[in-house]
Parts: structure tokens; C-alpha cells; sequence
């Protein structure tokens, strides 16, 4: 077995939440173990220090810079690295054939700081680059593409349901006024726009934060991706396995607690309310393994970017 070869200088990329992941999610050394967004590894390293040589670990990142990065920074028979989507989560796990045997499964979602620094990525208005946005940029449209072509009003209902964007219409009618005679290319050009539209900026916040968000994960398909590979973690999980997700915004968080509670309640969800039936025969198939857990004042002075950073974990029991 080798260590990882991890450069934190030129990675510039602090994994968040580490100590407290490690804690919570790996409680079997010798367990098949699934981190499902790889970014740089740092998650995947030191889940890989706290197994036995029996233990395995399977990452996943659509992302091929992310493949580059494991191939090189990891020399591990215990790991293995997939190209593709955590929406494929059940069909990775089904080919190695651990259905139902896996311990610990780690979603760390969001883009990674290398992604956001990189401007040809197109994922910061801070760094002017080409409007792409992809995580995969393998397939499919780019930011610049969607942009071209999206109806104005399905824009607006994307800035405000995915960016919470209050401002969303303006924006979306300018974004629209703007590309009818000039194509949107670069991360500049787009931001400079949705600041011009809106009228009031919130303090220490760009005014193209919430629609750079929006569109991100438009393009992405981030949230429906998100709740397909929740719901196939339940059945990859074997019994005490361990679901940890960290999300960075509200809506993320939202879908993933909702996630949660859901199968906590098992079936007594759906049956009327005040029947004499013990919690036993409403089969639950999770419960929390410990409150959501928010990044420590020592992290934060480290690592501001984890400053909205929510880690929950639950435990499969059934």
C-alpha cells in the first residue's frame, strides 16, 4: 500500500470537515467505503489511512481533472477512481458487486477550490474566464450555450428556485435583452450584467453570487443528481453503514435533512396520525447519528470558504 502524494500547496484546497467525517464515517477499518465526489482526494487520503489492507475505497468525481489528479496522487490497490455522475451511485456499486455491503458513504458537494480558481472553468465571476460551468466537461451544453438559448422565463424560475434570487425577473430580462445582440462568452461579461440589474446589492455579497449559483447547478443538474444518489445509498448501504453529506447552501441542505427525516419516519409517515402502533412496525430505515454539524471556529480562521458548510450523517438500521 502507498501513501497519497498530496500537495496542499498547488492544490490549494482544504478538505472540509475532515476530522469530524473521519470521525463519524469510518467505524469499520476493514469496510468497502464510497466517496462520491473525489475533488483532491483529501476526503479519500484520509479515509484510506483509517482502513486495514482489507478495507477498499471507490471514489467517483464527473470531473476528468479529478481522475488526473487521484491517478497521480494515489498509488493504493485498496482504490479505485470512476468518471461518471453519483447519480450512477447504484450501478458503480452493483459492478464491484457490493450492494449492500458498503459502510460509509461520503457525498462532499459543491465545486472544489481548484474548480473555482481556475478560470477557464467558468464557476467564478471573480476570475474572468470562459462562461462554461461544466463539472463534466466532457458532455453536454456549457453555461454560454444554455444562456443562448434558455426561454426568459424558465431563466427566472431557474435564479430563483436554484439561487434564491429575489431580484430573478430583472435579471433574466436582462440577460435576454443583452444576448439578442451580443453573445455572452466570458464570466465577466455574464456578471457585469446581473449587477447592472440589480438595484440593490447586498452588503459583502457580489450581486452575481445567487445567479452564478443558479445556473451552476442548472447546468449540472446538481439537485436531481443529488436526490437519485440518496436514494440508492439506502440500498448500497449495509446495516450500521453511515451516510455523510456536506452541503453549502440551503437548498442542498434542505433536500438532504428532508432526505433524512423521511426515513426516519419509515412508514409512519404516511399513515393517520394518533394510531396505537409502535415505531418498530414503521420500518425506518435511518436514524441521525448526531445533529448537523457546522465547521469549528478553528477550521473557519483556516478554511473561510467552509464558512457555509453543513455536515449531517445518518446511520442505516434497517
Amino acid at each position: 500500500m502507498a501513501a497519497c502524494r498530496m500537495n496542499h500547496n498547488s492544490d490549494q484546497h482544504i478538505s472540509v470537515m475532515l476530522n469530524e467525517v473521519i470521525q463519524h464515517l469510518c467505524s469499520d477499518p476493514d469496510g468497502i467505503y464510497i466517496d462520491a465526489t473525489y475533488g483532491r482526494g483529501g476526503h479519500s487520503c484520509a479515509i484510506l489511512k483509517h482502513l486495514s489492507p482489507k478495507g477498499r475505497l471507490i471514489a467517483i468525481d464527473k470531473d476528468l481533472a479529478a481522475l488526473d489528479h487521484a491517478k497521480s496522487a494515489i498509488q493504493d490497490t485498496r482504490f479505485s477512481i470512476v468518471h461518471a455522475s453519483f447519480s450512477a451511485l447504484q450501478n458503480i456499486v452493483a459492478s464491484q458487486h457490493a450492494m449492500g455491503e458498503i459502510s460509509g458513504i461520503l457525498f462532499d458537494l459543491g465545486v472544489s477550490s481548484p474548480q473555482l480558481d481556475e478560470a477557464e472553468r467558468g464557476f467564478s465571476f471573480q476570475r474572468d474566464g470562459k462562461l462554461d460551468m461544466r463539472m463534466d466537461t466532457t458532455t453536454g451544453e456549457d453555461a454560454s450555450q444554455w444562456i443562448a438559448h434558455v426561454p426568459e422565463e424558465a431563466l427566472a424560475n431557474v435564479l430563483y428556485q436554484f439561487g434564491e434570487e429575489k431580484f430573478s425577473r430583472r435579471i433574466a430580462k436582462a440577460i435576454v435583452q443583452r444576448r439578442a445582440e451580443l453573445p455572452f462568452v466570458t464570466t465577466k461579461d455574464l456578471a457585469e450584467v446581473i449587477a447592472a440589474a440589480i438595484p440593490r446589492w447586498e452588503k459583502h455579497k457580489h450581486p452575481a453570487t445567487r445567479s452564478f449559483l443558479a445556473i451552476r447547478i442548472a447546468i449540472n443538474n446538481e439537485l436531481d443528481d443529488l436526490k437519485q444518489a440518496l436514494d440508492q445509498s439506502i440500498d448500497a448501504l449495509k446495516l450500521g453503514g453511515k451516510l455523510a453529506v456536506i452541503s453549502f447552501h440551503s437548498i442542498e441542505d434542505r433536500i438532504v435533512k428532508q432526505f433524512i427525516r423521511q426515513h426516519e419516519k419509515g412508514e409512519a409517515d404516511n399513515s393517520p396520525r394518533g394510531l396505537p402502533i409502535k415505531q418498530v412496525k414503521f420500518n425506518p430505515k435511518l436514524k441521525s447519528v448526531t445533529k448537523a454539524l457546522k465547521p469549528s471556529e478553528e477550521e473557519l480562521t483556516l478554511n473561510n470558504r467552509s464558512r457555509s458548510a453543513i455536515l449531517r450523517i445518518a446511520e442505516k438500521i434497517s
